[in-house]
């Protein structure tokens, strides 16, 4: 059986705290009222094991609160002034444990909620990066929360570029780099303005983008409620090149493989 720890601490320091006044006040000097002292030790009793500790804390108080009024005075007895002190402690310290549980319960629904969130969260990253097709997740500055693996790759965007949260704009600045796009030089800025453009607005229009290995990615933009933008990049290079001749599907496929396979390809041929 495990020992809690956390749930007796409150208990055991409020006894413990009753029975050093105790002792100071019969043996040394006398001692004020402690009535604070076990207020503080409720909360505390509360904050880290709940309202049933911070309950018993306060039960003790109160009771330990009797006893030393009760031999407070030269003779045994309470006074309306002793009454009123221990109702007032009762009501403080129960409100206490029970402000101070509530409190603690909601921080723990709160923190275990986040938590299953984060692992959830998590599970669909795993996931996302499984699939072929590239997503980008933006917030509403169009900065990229998000880069799965598929993009990661088609892009050549390395780990720590893609862990940096990137604007959106440096991802376009970095495919223009890095020579990913299957497009001429002087037409690089307008296509980056355009991409650009729909990205502000939340253009949802499909439109096709040729990479230089010859692969055909399908790029929609779908808007978000809290203002980001998802970006997916879906291949359909198969689906582009159904009007290919038959007789020359080998030659396409190979086109469509890189500059070695084009060159494997060739050689068969001579």
């Amino acid at each position: 059986m495990q020992f809690n720890w956390r749930a007796i601490s409150g208990p055991a320091l409020t006894t413990a705290t009753a029975l050093i006044a105790f002792l100071v006040d019969r043996h040394f000097v006398s001692v004020p009222n402690p009535a604070p002292l076990f207020v503080c030790i409720v909360a505390f009793s509360a904050s880290i094991s709940g309202i049933a500790s911070g309950m018993a804390s306060a039960v003790i108080a109160v009771a330990s609160s009797a006893l030393f009024f009760l031999n407070h005075r030269a003779t045994p007895g309470y006074d309306m002034s002793d009454l009123s002190r221990m109702l007032l402690l009762a009501a403080t310290a129960g409100g206490t444990a029970l402000i101070t549980g509530l409190l603690r319960q909601k921080w723990v629904d709160a923190f275990a909620w986040e938590k299953k969130h984060h692992a959830t969260a998590d599970r669909l990253s795993a996931a996302l990066d499984q699939v072929d097709i590239g997503i980008v997740l933006l917030d509403s500055d169009t900065r990229a929360e998000f880069i799965n693996r598929a993009f990661r790759d088609y892009f050549k965007l390395s780990d720590a570029q893609a862990d940096s949260k990137p604007p959106f704009i440096a991802l376009m600045y970095h495919g223009r780099d890095t020579g990913a796009w299957q497009l001429p030089e002087d037409e690089l800025s307008a296509f980056i303005a355009k991409r650009t453009e729909m990205i502000r607005t939340g253009d949802s229009t499909p439109i096709n983008i040729e990479l230089v290995d010859g692969e055909v990615l399908r790029f929609t933009c779908t808007a978000l409620p809290d203002g980001g933008r998802m970006l997916s990049y879906t291949p359909i290079t198969d689906l582009v090149r159904h009007t290919d001749d038959p007789g020359s599907a080998e030659y396409y496929r190979t086109l469509r493989g890189g500059h070695r396979s084009l060159a494997r390809h060739l050689g068969a041929a001579e």
